[in-house]
């Protein structure tokens, strides 16, 4: 069974603890920049590459629109 958790570590022994369980190959610790980057699937709401011509067309339209 593999789970994975997130701890924070608030005492320099407790590290020394999760180390000497690395060891014992009960445990395996992961840097924080090693670990996994937010999914694709949550890309919702994020704009797309575009031009600077499109850009600027889509703000005309929607200054326009306010006119």
């Amino acid at each position: 069974m593999i789970q994975t958790i997130v701890v924070d570590i608030i005492n320099e022994n407790a590290l020394r603890l999760l180390r000497d369980l690395e060891l014992l190959h009960l445990i395996k610790i992961h840097k924080k920049e090693n670990l996994q980057k937010e999914p694709k699937a949550s890309l919702k709401g994020r704009m797309s590459k575009q031009s600077l011509t499109e850009i600027d067309s889509q703000l005309n339209e929607l200054r326009n629109g306010w006119e």
